[in-house]
């Protein structure tokens, strides 16, 4: 007789097997579940809605208007077949005020920041997608979006932006016909004046502003400015990136002093670093080899704009534009009239001058 050392199973006895299946799907498994990885949390319902009566029932949600500069053509992105240029429809310029001293181009970097900035791989990142992007921009994309009306944009607004909705011109730096050769801003030259900018950067964009405010196409514009003692006042912007053409302006800049007169001659800059992309974007100047025009008040707030070659009643606009504000800063500078309390008569007060 044979004693077993274990004690006999019945035939019915059934095994769990389900943690050997676990050990050989873990084994099998190139990756499992990790003890420290947290469940994913439980998403929290949504907040209940509002009732059905309180919403009315023709009630639609506001829609911004489509900014008329989305689908022009630019020296980036996609080319274009048939454009049709649109009026403005919105003000155009930057958000924040312009002050003296802004967008110089000129690097003031101590050693020990450009040294962190070298190392931080953040900033080559950025520098990453400034040079892509230039890379992938066409050389001659502006010139084919030229076949479009010309290059021109966007058509003019029928009247001004309202003040309290209109955006900024930027802060430019660059240097004059004055002879003394320094370099300065245009945001002391605009301020408390009534500025009409012409802005190119080639013989043909200079051309093309000059439709909208030479002597020779609108001398109404011109007697106008002459007329507001002061008040307005015409500049000219030249942007020009290129050093060597840059260079070559300063070399003709004696034939420019005798074209313009002597005391025009600090509102001609010659622009070379500080345009950026964005701001070109942001002010509507989309084809370089375009000419534009902006008018400003005497806040810098670009109150209407033209670009290419005067269109239709563009110049007639204009000169409304401007009589416009001229007659705004004459009236916020009328001395008011105060009732004496005695006789009844009326007494003229200047305006009283800000205690510096």
């Amino acid at each position: 007789m044979i004693i077993a050392r274990r004690q006999l199973r019945s035939a019915n006895l059934t095994y769990d097997i389900s943690g050997c299946m676990l050990c050989q799907w873990r084994s099998f498994s190139t990756s499992y579940r990790r003890l420290d990885e947290k469940k994913p949390a439980k998403s929290s319902p949504p907040p209940a809605s509002a009732p059905a009566s309180a919403i009315p029932k023709n009630s639609t949600p506001p829609t911004a208007p489509e900014s008329p500069l989305q689908d022009a053509p630019r020296a980036y992105g996609k080319a274009h077949s048939k454009f049709d240029p649109k009026p403005l429809n919105r003000p155009i310029g930057l958000p924040k005020p312009p002050q003296a001293g802004e967008n110089t181009g000129i690097d003031s970097r101590t050693w020990k920041q450009r040294r962190d900035d070298f190392v931080n791989y953040d900033k080559h990142l950025e520098r990453r997608k400034q040079l892509t992007h230039q890379v992938a921009s066409p050389y001659f994309r502006e010139w084919d979006n030229m076949r479009f009306h010309k290059g021109k944009s966007f058509l003019a607004p029928p009247g001004l932006f309202k003040g309290d909705r209109s955006l900024y011109f930027p802060n430019l730096h660059g240097q004059t016909l004055i002879k003394d050769k320094k370099s300065r801003d245009t945001t002391p030259v605009f301020e408390d004046k009534i500025t009409v900018v012409s802005m190119f950067s080639t013989a043909w964009g200079e051309n093309q502003a000059a439709t909208f405010a030479s002597e020779k196409s609108n001398p109404e514009l011109h007697e106008l400015v002459k007329a507001s003692h002061g008040r307005a006042q015409m500049v000219q912007i030249n942007v020009e990136p290129n050093f060597l053409k840059a260079m070559i302006i300063k070399l003709f800049m004696p034939n420019l002093r005798n074209k313009i007169a002597p005391q025009n001659w600090g509102r001609y800059f010659l622009i070379r670093k500080g345009l950026t992309e964005e701001m070109r974007d942001a002010i509507g100047m989309l084809n370089s080899k375009v000419g534009y025009i902006y008018l400003l008040d005497e806040q810098c707030k670009i109150r209407w704009a033209g670009s290419g070659i005067s269109e239709g009643g563009e110049k007639d606009g204009l000169v409304k534009s401007v009589r416009r504000l001229i007659e705004d800063a004459r009236a916020k500078n009328k001395p008011a009239a105060i009732p004496s309390a005695k006789t009844g008569a009326t007494t003229l007060t200047q305006p009283k001058k800000a205690i510096a």
